[in-house]
């Protein structure tokens, strides 16, 4: 579904990715995992758009992106779950909601995101701002289901919360994998995320520098001496 080939990316001057290649087969959750500034954000910008590249390729289901803007990369099915959640804390839960349909004229699927995160039925007339960092996580990524997404790049999910949290918020996107989404997972929580994927990449300064199985990942001496804490 998603090939990048040899991406390039710059901020002015600095390097950001460098030779960047990876592989999203359709209905795959794949993980990619590295420490912070290894350009993990930066390539899923780059296919959300939001980033220039500078070099390389970007494929999704065969067609060139290189020159669709990020509307038009929504309207193909590639949305995105920013770093930091991003809600809009004056408006509510379901409003909230209901403009994550709008880019691509989505039908209401507000039932069907309530049915994946029962929390947010309870909360729907609330204010996003006052929700928690857990409900606030999950109000981002079902915004962004709203859109019907053929593709979802979700940016560290577990960023700021609390274990437990974190586990419930990985369970709900292994939840989503089973009922056949594809996604792009980027978290600094490498068991986690290689815990829930079917495959992995490991970053490092802007390259690709392992891949593999997340099973064969998660037993990599050099990935548990870095990432896991082994």
């Amino acid at each position: 579904m998603l090939e990048v080939d040899c991406l390039e990316s710059r901020y002015g001057r600095i390097p950001a990715l460098s030779g960047v290649s990876l592989r999203v087969g359709e209905g795959e959750l794949v993980a990619l995992v590295g420490a912070n500034g290894a350009g993990k954000t930066t390539l899923l910008r780059a296919i959300s758009g939001v980033q220039p590249s500078c070099g390389g390729a970007i494929r999704f289901e065969g067609k060139d992106l290189a020159k669709d803007h990020a509307r038009k990369r929504v309207q193909l099915g590639i949305v995105q779950v920013p770093e930091g959640r991003q809600v809009f804390a004056p408006m509510t839960v379901e409003d909230n909601l209901r403009l994550g349909a709008f880019a691509r004229g989505a039908r209401d699927g507000l039932a069907r995101i309530f049915s994946i995160f029962p929390a947010l039925e309870a909360k729907r007339r609330e204010l996003a701002g006052n929700l928690s960092g857990g409900q606030q996580q999950m109000l981002a990524i079902g915004r962004a289901l709203m859109a019907n997404p053929r593709l979802l790049l979700l940016d560290e999910p577990g960023m700021g919360l609390a274990p437990r949290l974190v586990a419930e918020i990985f369970s709900r996107i292994a939840a989503l994998k089973s009922l056949g989404t594809t996604i792009l997972l980027v978290d600094q929580n490498a068991r986690a995320a290689l815990a829930v994927a079917d495959r992995g990449y490991v970053m490092e300064t802007g390259r690709v520098v392992l891949a593999g199985s997340a099973r064969e990942l998660l037993h990599d001496p050099q990935v548990q001496q870095a990432y896991l804490g082994a």
